[in-house]
């Protein structure tokens, strides 16, 4: 079983040498990464390739313009394309039409694994529970120094209310035969395509059971210009894929369950432990 590691950047500096480096400490060996840079114009490429190539990695690709492979004996191989693209989405979509894993997982720039067992824990669930298209674990949350735990099933209350954070989710490759992200969807594009998954082709994501990554949010989405976009975008994928009368339902749940609450006190350190701690009980 082969993996793919996806990180897309886009003048990123460090954080892409150290999300690279934190993801090559994996003791499961059958994988490869596969980093999608749009055309950046800082150093974060050449500081990645110092770093490869100080871990005695050699370039084999022989083209200095667009594509690099980054190759050692009993490593993983490490592949770079730098091609511009129309944003994040975009740039997800061109990086897994070149992978060549069974599975991919996306690692934002500054993102990391939560442990170096994690591929080799996850090839372990995915050989105990093949073919379920998607399967996902709990995200360790930076800014609220908590691990976001979640549910063991997904149904389709889970599916509206939100997707497991996608650098906590391995997907399998062919899910993007025929219509990858839909490029439509400028904040939404992943959780669009995680509901085409459920409802469409009738994927029923696995749990995995274990903390995949870490990861540092502040991103594009959570920025205040974009959150009234991100509820738009909600809203016409839920009524998309679970009808208006259904979307409504779950939204006047949403409500009465004081959600907005719940997820400002699930991003406060103060709060998050216990809050986090009483949602993982009632999860399991």
């Amino acid at each position: 079983m082969v993996f793919t590691v996806i990180t897309v950047s886009f003048r990123a500096g460090e954080k892409l040498k150290n999300t690279i480096a934190d993801v090559l400490t994996q003791e499961y060996s059958d994988y490869e990464i596969l980093i999608k840079d749009g055309l950046s114009t800082d150093d974060s490429i050449k500081l990645l390739m110092e770093e490869l190539e100080g871990r005695g990695y050699r370039n084999t690709s022989g083209n200095e313009a667009e594509e690099f492979c980054y190759e050692k004996v009993e490593a993983p191989r490490i592949r770079i394309i730098s091609r511009k693209d129309k944003g994040i989405y975009d740039a997800m979509n061109q990086a897994v039409d070149l992978a060549s894993g069974d599975y991919v997982i996306f690692m934002n720039c500054g993102d990391r694994f939560y442990d170096t067992q994690v591929l080799k824990n996850t090839a372990e669930v995915i050989a105990q529970n093949p073919q379920k298209g998607i399967y996902y674990g709990d995200a360790y949350f930076c800014q609220a120094k908590e691990i976001i735990s979640q549910p063991k099933e997904i149904t389709e209350f889970v599916c509206y209310r939100h997707m497991p954070n996608h650098q906590a989710c391995f997907f399998d490759r062919h899910l993007w035969d025929g219509k990858g992200f839909d490029l439509d969807f400028k904040i939404r594009a992943d959780y669009e395509f995680f509901l085409r998954s459920y409802f469409e082709k009738g994927i029923r994501p696995c749990y995995l059971g274990i903390c995949v990554s870490s990861y540092e949010g502040g991103g594009y989405s959570e920025s205040k210009e974009n959150r009234k976009r991100d509820r738009e975008e909600h809203r016409k994928i839920v009524v998309r894929y679970m009808g208006e009368k259904k979307a409504n339902h779950y939204r006047r749940i949403m409500i009465f369950t004081l959600q907005p609450l719940r997820t400002w006190i699930a991003q406060k350190s103060i709060f998050a432990g216990a809050y986090n701690s009483l949602k993982k009980k009632l999860y399991r």
